[in-house]
């Protein structure tokens, strides 16, 4: 997708996100922006402790954007239980939804989702991730090998030319995102001659009180001798953070993250996360309205072209957008565009450091 449409999308959707209250999960009510349309869009997230960004930005963002649109809606979270996601969806599915899209837990249970929701006439949507051997009409994400990749850079950036043994902390097995964030990561950090890899694992579910003793074995497996991690998002970068402190080497060692969440930006602030990845929760939700609202009237969304699904054997029709990689010289930009508030940052001990860094 080209840059300029994703900042009117994001700028639009920034602009309905400060003007509307975060919403309930449960809209039947026509908004005052737009002339209701006739159907309704079910949304499933995946969990609450993958990341934050699922309540916090999500959630309100599409909430926000479908009472705008004036569009009934219903927006639930499978808590990462793959069993509540199904029941949720077949609730859905009773109650009349039109649209339904899901965060799967995993490609098989997504797959099946969709599959039931399609013998019903039910459209889909994959949001965020991509379901494989599903069948989505439409996916909406970010450019995830480019995710990785500027995670790949950016810790290039912080660690230089040198020499450095590198950890990988991937994010779970079960979402093709995960792989596709760190073969992105690899296909920077790869060619840097004086790297080399001294321990890489994935952290199911994405959880991350797993990611802390995952990391610690990988910490205490390369005698501590860890200059750089490479991990693929905010919350196992602060799981990366603590083991690091109690080694006394927090903000010694560049740590990647992803979301730019509160607390990622919190540890760029501090100096103990080097770089994070902003994939506009505005953005994302307005991308994912959009389509679902012309779904909803029997329109094809518009789409910015087609990613491979090799274990359906098909190619999906696809809206990608792009992340933006977010560093000290830049931290601010996720509450400048609305993705975050100043108070959700800027508490206690990070006030000084916000008002150092040009937040307000």
């Amino acid at each position: 997708m080209k840059r300029t449409r994703n900042l009117m999308i994001a700028t639009a959707m920034c602009a309905v996100f400060a003007l509307s209250a975060c919403g309930s999960d449960n809209g039947d009510d026509g908004g005052d922006g737009g002339k209701a349309s006739e159907g309704k869009i079910g949304v499933i997230l995946p969990d609450t402790k993958s990341s934050a960004r699922w309540e916090s930005a999500d959630k309100p963002a599409l909430a926000a954007a479908f009472k705008k649109a004036g569009v009934k809606y219903d927006i639930q979270n499978a808590e990462g239980d793959a069993d509540k996601m199904q029941t949720i969806a077949d609730g859905m599915i009773t109650d009349g939804v039109t649209v339904l899209a899901i965060v799967n837990l995993d490609s098989d249970s997504g797959a099946a989702i969709e599959e039931k929701a399609k013998s019903q006439g039910v459209k889909t949507i994959d949001y965020d991730r991509l379901t494989l051997g599903g069948s989505a009409d439409v996916y909406i994400s970010y450019d995830n090998s480019k995710v990785g990749a500027l995670q790949g850079e950016g810790l290039q950036k912080c660690l230089g030319d040198k020499d450095a043994n590198i950890v990988f902390l991937n994010g779970s097995p079960t979402d093709n995102n995960a792989t596709l964030f760190s073969d992105g990561a690899h296909s920077v950090l790869d060619k840097v001659s004086t790297y080399k890899k001294v321990g890489e694992q994935a952290v199911p579910d994405w959880d991350n009180e797993q990611a802390v003793t995952i990391f610690e074995q990988l910490y205490t497996k390369a005698d501590g001798k860890v200059d750089g991690v490479y991990a693929a998002n905010d919350g196992l970068a602060g799981a990366v953070i603590s083991i690091l402190d109690k080694n006394g080497q927090a903000g010694k060692v560049p740590v990647t993250g992803q979301d730019a969440t509160a607390e990622g930006l919190q540890n760029i602030l501090t100096g103990d996360q080097c770089m994070t990845i902003q994939k506009s929760a505005t953005g994302q939700a307005g991308a994912l309205a959009e389509a679902a609202i012309a779904m909803v009237k029997g329109d094809k969304p518009e789409t910015t072209g087609t990613v491979k699904d090799d274990t359906g054997k098909r190619d999906v029709p696809a809206i990608l957008l792009d992340p933006v990689a977010i560093d000290k010289s830049n931290v601010g930009a996720p509450i400048e565009s609305g993705d975050l508030k100043a108070s959700d940052v800027c508490t206690g001990k990070f006030t000084k450091l916000c008002t150092d860094a040009g937040i307000s």
